[in-house]
């Protein structure tokens, strides 16, 4: 391109509010995009119901008779998208490769959503949803959801909350181990799945 042409193309980004700088920055985008600077994982890790509402399957009835599964806290450890990994008493790392599609939390509530919906026959709702007009709510901790190094066991512990009108606040611990044969992404996973379905079935009967 002659000395004209890219004095033409600078005079028409800075008519945008871009100089020579942002011209680099965009010729740069076109040939690749960076996440940090971070290689993306093999694949991502997700939780898959073994329990599921059919297609086509209609749930109805008043908001005050449904169910309101609200949000879960964690510790600092689960607030990412990595498997933490207690490599002793003390000391935790994170197990390499092993990326969820989201936070753990959310992962467990949509499936101990999809699995009540689906076991119970209940109609499950969001807080947004319900807008604050519903006899049942859930709600709770995931306390743990991740492998211990030492042993290769994998631990999901779920401490549930249920809260009924009229009723009594209920609260109890629900837990599952598999054990797994490597400390690696793909069979950690499964091992993870698999107890977190041992979980949320548990809490569907609870539940009701």
């Amino acid at each position: 391109m002659n000395s004209h042409g890219i004095k033409t193309i600078l005079s028409r980004l800075k008519s945008f509010g871009l100089g020579a700088g942002s011209l680099f920055t965009l010729g740069a985008l076109t040939g690749c995009v960076s996440f940090g600077g971070a290689e993306p994982p093999p694949f991502l890790l997700s939780l898959t119901p073994q329990t599921q509402v059919d297609a086509g399957d209609v749930r109805a009835g008043p908001r005050g008779g449904a169910l309101v599964i609200q949000s879960f806290s964690t510790p600092q450890k689960l607030n990412n998208i990595r498997v933490p990994v207690q490599t002793s008493t003390t000391a935790i790392a994170y197990l390499k490769n092993a990326t969820w599609v989201d936070k753990p939390a959310r992962l467990f509530q949509s499936l101990l959503g999809e699995t009540i919906a689906a076991k119970n026959k209940r109609l499950v709702l969001t807080p947004a949803q319900a807008r604050g007009d519903a006899d049942t709510y859930l709600s709770g901790e995931l306390v743990n959801f991740g492998l211990d190094g030492p042993s290769l066991t994998v631990t999901v512990t779920f401490d549930a909350v249920k809260m009924r009108k009229g009723k009594p606040i209920e609260k109890r611990r629900f837990e599952a181990q598999e054990s797994v044969f490597a400390a690696e992404a793909g069979p950690v996973g499964e091992a993870l799945n698999t107890a977190a379905n041992k979980v949320v079935l548990e809490v569907a009967d609870w539940v009701g």
